[in-house]
């Protein structure tokens, strides 16, 4: 070798050993981590399981969407009926499924204020994920003996799952964690995860053609089973950190069933973070509608479209992954929750701006991956740690409602948005999504404003005593 040659060796050698010994100093960080708080290795499994229960249903659930039999998508009484109108549903497949999935979020959300209005954490969140595994005992019969219009069915109910699922777990870290903790710990067990989302696809990917769908309802229903165990194994800490601060979590909470959406109106924080919320997934519905477009046209098989979907899954996961392991606590610790907020703003500005330029499939299979990592790597660790820092009631209720009502809204929103302006071409649908983006930064930048007047651990005024 040259002496150039040799130098440029020895250069990506040193590189290679700088990134080994970082992961290995990250690695050795979670396990200092975790002998200093033992419930960091049990939320890990929990979120672990819980999105990898999710994620092998996802793109089934993604399948439904952009399936090309709306026979499978629909009852045949429903397709009569709306044809009696001249209406094909065949055209409509991801509107109407998201208007169901709305409809039925509103009709969820009292449900689940009354059961954590009435029944203490020991029991509301057990049975919640029970209830969640007997659902999927019998989507196993419907797929296995491929009933007509199973698809509506399973898409609405995987939304709900996955809304109250994940707004469950997130309040729970509220109890369990502290906001120092949560701003330290927090990116690490969106890490966790992470590997989880990751884990599904692959499953789904892998086994979706050998086993078929409907045991796929099976696996997970085995994930969500050790979530169960998590949850129990975790109320020791939550309780210990309740005695250290003066509360007791253990009791029913009370309150009002609509009391989040109150909470909503009455807070500026809540407000805004409701506004950010809603665009948000309105903005990534767009790209959601558009990339199922691609699919309904490019795949003839529900198991060709669910192996894509999955694909696209694991694209966003490993570079969530990345992020959470390699910035989200630097951020997060070092300058605090507007750089969690706005760098994501930024990319999505940028992002949808080049889109309406040049709206190419490839492109947009870039920004949704982007968008997507963002979400879940930067902005949903981030948002979370307010929780920490208010009480049951904003948790809970308000924290539950922001991620039912507007996540939800936000979709079916946008969703008939996309339909509405797809006529007029995708540039046009991407400009609107631009201007979306907009609003979105400036309701960032007051939510920052509002969450600066929070003390730092404990609450007092409107929010009440944690």
């Amino acid at each position: 070798l040259s002496e150039a040659e040799t130098a440029r060796v020895t250069y990506d050698l040193m590189g290679y050993r700088h990134r080994v010994m970082t992961m290995f100093e990250r690695l050795i960080r979670i396990r200092d981590y975790n002998r200093e708080t033992p419930a960091l290795a049990w939320s890990f499994l929990y979120f672990f399981c819980l999105l990898s229960g999710y994620y092998v249903l996802r793109p089934v659930r993604d399948a439904m969407g952009a399936a090309s039999e709306v026979e499978a998508v629909f009852p045949p009484a429903m397709i009569s009926f709306f044809a009696a109108y001249g209406i094909p549903l065949k055209e409509l497949i991801l509107q109407v499924l998201s208007t169901c999935s709305f409809a039925m979020i509103l009709a969820a959300q009292p449900v689940y204020g009354a059961l954590v209005s009435r029944f203490p954490r020991r029991v509301f969140l057990p049975v919640l994920l029970g209830f969640f595994i007997l659902c999927l005992i019998v989507f196993y019969t419907l797929f296995d003996s491929r009933i007509e219009g199973r698809g509506l069915v399973f898409f609405v109910w995987v939304t709900v799952f996955n809304v109250f699922s994940v707004a469950v777990f997130w309040s729970f870290m509220a109890d369990v964690f502290s906001n120092a903790e949560a701003r330290r710990y927090y990116g690490y067990i969106g890490a966790a995860g992470t590997v989880g989302a990751f884990t599904g696809p692959i499953l789904t990917r892998t086994l979706a053609v050998e086993i078929g769908l409907a045991n796929l309802m099976l696996v997970s229903a085995a994930f969500l089973t050790v979530c169960v165990v998590c949850i129990w194994r975790l109320r020791h800490w939550a309780m210990r950190r309740e005695a250290e601060i003066g509360r007791d979590n253990e009791s029913a909470m009370g309150g009002e069933v609509l009391a989040g959406l109150k909470l909503i109106a009455k807070e500026p924080l809540l407000r805004w973070l409701a506004i950010m919320v809603f665009l948000g997934v309105g903005i990534g519905q767009l790209l959601y509608n558009q990339q199922a477009e691609i699919a309904r046209t490019g795949f003839s098989t529900a198991e060709e479209r669910t192996a894509y979907f999955a694909t696209i899954d694991i694209a966003v996961n490993v570079l969530t992954l990345f992020v959470q392991l390699f910035a989200t606590r630097w951020l997060l610790t070092r300058f605090g929750l507007g750089a969690v907020l706005l760098i994501p703003m930024a990319a999505l500005l940028l992002g949808f701006a080049v889109l309406t330029a040049s709206p190419l499939p490839i492109l947009i299979g870039v920004v949704q991956v982007v968008t997507r990592s963002n979400e879940f790597s930067l902005m949903k660790p981030g948002r979370e740690t307010i929780y920490t820092r208010v009480d049951r009631q904003w948790r809970y209720k308000a924290g539950a409602a922001i991620d039912t009502a507007f996540f939800r809204g936000g979709e079916i929103t946008f969703s008939w948005t996309y339909k509405a302006l797809s006529v007029f071409g995708s540039s046009v649908v991407f400009g609107a999504g631009f201007l979306a983006a907009i609003v979105m930064t400036f309701s960032a930048l007051r939510l920052l404003r509002e969450q600066d007047k929070l003390p730092v651990d404990r609450v007092s005024g409107p929010a009440g005593q944690i």
